[in-house]
């Protein structure tokens, strides 16, 4: 009876542990700035994660995004985080010159999700109409080694310029560019980000405003991740006609020591609840599981290849 006692305080004991350790899990969502497109699409999946992963609790992180949350997986600051595809690339390799001083090891990927287009906004009293015509011009390119900034440079430098051919380079986030921007002080900014930011919708609803178009050449000159895309008219106020841009795929990411079930979970409530991410921002309306493994450039997490298999993709 004694040994029958022992194993049953025994059997107790595990359980309350592995119902403190479920109770413990910690999911901190990394974003980036509060008016772009990651973080109101990280608040909804963090509220997902937070209903439908038992025990678990979730936290929002507003950071300056790609390359800030990829040194962050590294640190075992976060569990997921939003990243453009060529700052994980970049990332992965160690490039010290887009922000990582070696090559970050752990990250792991969870899904490719829906595609950044490089977008630049110019005042119309400022005459930008084209790439060429942003020498001795003002432009914000985003937070400095921000997956956006590194989109910029790409950008310039395939169109034959760099940032001293700009009159002033800014390097703020979307909603401070926007601000110097009314005020005019700042004559363009370029932000990567989904279509539909809500920073240009601010922007065009109170100063005159175009888009400046990205000629497809420039995508082919950059090369992968980028690929020729289109912001349709009517996307902003004022914008009556289609313009030429390129876009670069985003993904979530994740770290090794995130554990299998967990990785597990993040993908599979990711993908049985898209419309909740498509009801907090219409960018995720391009999420789809069939090109969720499309251009990864980091290991699968065993937690998220385990989905795939079940779901027939591996």
């Amino acid at each position: 009876m004694k040994r029958a006692a022992i194993a049953a305080i025994t059997g107790i004991s595990i359980a309350m542990t592995a119902a403190s350790a479920r109770a413990d899990e910690f999911i901190n969502v990394l974003t980036g700035g509060t008016s772009g497109v990651y973080y109101p699409l990280g608040v909804a999946l963090s509220k997902i994660y937070g209903d439908k992963i038992e025990g678990s609790r979730t936290q929002v992180q507003a950071t300056k995004a790609s390359v800030e949350n990829l040194n962050l997986l590294q640190q075992g600051r976060g569990e997921i985080a939003f990243a453009l595809g060529d700052s994980v690339k970049l990332a992965w390799e160690g490039n010290a010159e887009a922000g990582f001083k070696a090559p970050l090891d752990k990250l792991r990927g969870i899904a490719a999700i829906y595609p950044n287009y490089i977008q630049i906004m110019a005042s119309r009293e400022s005459g930008i109409t084209t790439l060429a015509d942003f020498k001795g011009k003002s432009l914000s390119v985003g937070a400095p080694k921000s997956g956006t900034e590194l989109n910029a440079r790409a950008i310039l430098a395939a169109a034959g310029m760099t940032y001293e051919d700009l009159g002033k380079t800014e390097y703020l986030p979307f909603a401070e560019s926007v601000e110097l921007m009314k005020n005019r002080q700042l004559d363009a900014t370029l932000q990567s980000a989904g279509l539909g930011v809500s920073s240009f919708k601010d922007l065009a609803t109170s100063l005159d405003v175009q888009m400046v178009a990205i000629p497809e050449e420039i995508a082919t000159k950059v090369g992968a991740p980028y690929i020729a895309a289109t912001v349709p008219a009517g996307t902003y106020q004022g914008q009556d006609s289609d313009v030429p841009t390129v876009a670069v795929v985003n993904f979530l990411v994740t770290h090794s020591d995130v554990s299998d079930e967990t990785a597990y979970q993040m993908t599979k409530q990711l993908f049985e609840n898209l419309p909740a991410m498509v009801a907090a921002h219409k960018a995720a309306g391009k999420i789809n599981i069939e090109d969720a493994l499309k251009g990864m450039p980091v290991p699968l997490h065993p937690g998220a290849e385990r989905y795939y298999k079940e779901k027939g993709l591996l």
